[in-house]
């Protein structure tokens, strides 16, 4: 196997770039996710989407080895242009989203941050650490997942941020609006769930 390269902790500090932020456990990574961050990045119009590599999750059960995630998500977006890995939450010792993405517009304070996550991950938003201060931070992106597709007009999210909510056929200018600002796109929907894998790994 190639030998990969280390995985980055933050874009360059004075980079200016349109930059999606992908985080999750990846445990493992897969197809759909990959699917996520692919929509995101063109829809979005974004030069690059980092892949945030979570420590742990407080709303789940342990996962997987961190380094051994981190190299999963490596391989599955080496050679796709516009990806990058962050080990930034193992290194800074973070644990909730709020906190890392905190970081990340501290770092580098020129870049357009966006939150991307799958509409799977939207249905408990609401369970997460300061969650509103989060949509208010910066603009989200919500792509359709299956078996999630009313979670962007029944979550909690949806309806507490609902007049903040962007057409879909204006997602390109969504990098660039102040939050809380959110769009939902549609797509063709990919089955692939970490959940069945872990579960077929044990069957």
């Amino acid at each position: 196997m190639p030998r990969l390269r280390p995985a980055q902790h933050l874009p360059p500090r004075s980079t200016r770039a349109r930059v999606g932020l992908f985080g999750g456990s990846f445990d493992p990574p897969h197809q759909g996710h990959l699917h996520v961050a692919q929509t995101a990045l063109k829809r979005l119009g974004l030069d690059e989407v980092w892949w945030i590599v979570a420590r742990g999750n407080p709303l789940k059960e342990s996962p997987a080895d961190f380094e051994a995630r981190t190299a999963a998500v490596q391989i599955l977006v080496r050679g796709q242009g516009g990806m990058n890995v962050s080990d930034v939450e193992l290194h800074a010792h973070l644990t909730y989203t709020i906190d890392t993405v905190s970081l990340f517009k501290e770092h580098s304070p020129g870049a357009r941050f966006v939150w991307i996550m799958g509409a799977d991950s939207l249905l408990h938003f609401h369970h997460w650490k300061s969650w509103q201060t989060l949509a208010r931070t910066l603009p989200i992106a919500v792509i359709a997942r299956p078996g999630a597709l009313h979670a962007p007009s029944t979550s909690p999210f949806a309806k507490v941020f609902s007049d903040a909510r962007t057409p879909e056929n204006a997602a390109p200018v969504l990098v660039d609006q102040n939050a809380p600002a959110w769009t939902y796109l549609t797509a063709p929907l990919h089955p692939a769930s970490s959940t069945a894998i872990r579960r077929g790994r044990s069957g």
